[in-house]
């Protein structure tokens, strides 16, 4: 079995702590109230702009041609995203710019510069390949119950798409070639994960 998929399965716990987590639940039937959205979106974009920077420091480090435009096509999708994140703060008039990170998303952010900056490549894979995976399994997960269309639709849909499942499983591959099976490795993508519900849940109780 593939290193990605073990690492994944070790950390199932805390994938299925976030979908039932009361914020992600919130979005999955439409129920979440506006200001908790309009705040993870901020915090969002804010984790979005270091993960794109994550990106271009693994890329800088990657050992062969490949992996370098692997790893900006990736950062490209970051962008993409990103413009969804705008999209959705023009419409709600949001000012992405003026957005402070909280406790939590700095935290997450930290880490994955830090990373970044001070580990080989194979282990900053490890630390972005959890949010992909994640976020394309909440997607998928969310997008099987069928609802009645409602304004969290287009982020379920954004993430449940093929276009979004493909990225995750690119950083994927790139995790098997690259990231040691070892303790640091396995550590490192466990922390992510954390860090991931502990996203969710800080939106949950920020307004």
């Amino acid at each position: 079995m593939p290193l990605s998929h073990r690492l994944w399965q070790m950390n199932a716990d805390l994938a299925q702590a976030c979908l039932d987590q009361a914020f992600v639940q919130g979005i999955s039937d439409g129920s979440l109230p506006r200001p908790r959205f309009v705040w993870y979106i901020g915090q969002d974009a804010f984790y979005l702009r270091a993960f794109a920077r994550a990106y271009t420091l693994a890329a800088a480090k990657a050992p062969d041609w490949q992996a370098f435009q692997e790893l900006h096509e990736l950062a490209s999708g970051v962008l993409k995203e990103l413009e969804l994140h705008q999209g959705i703060a023009t419409a709600w008039e949001l000012n992405l710019e003026q957005i402070s990170p909280g406790g939590a998303t700095r935290r997450y952010t930290d880490f994955l510069l830090a990373t970044a900056w001070s580990r080989e490549i194979g282990i900053t894979i490890a630390a972005m390949t959890p949010c992909m995976r994640l976020y394309a399994w909440l997607g998928a997960q969310l997008a099987q119950r069928q609802r009645p269309p409602h304004a969290y639709s287009d982020w379920i849909q954004t993430y449940a798409s093929p276009d979004f499942e493909q990225l995750a499983v690119c950083l994927e591959r790139l995790l098997d070639r690259y990231t040691p099976d070892n303790t640091a490795a396995a550590s490192t993508y466990r922390y992510a994960m954390e860090c991931e519900y502990d996203f969710f849940h800080a939106a949950w109780l920020a307004a």
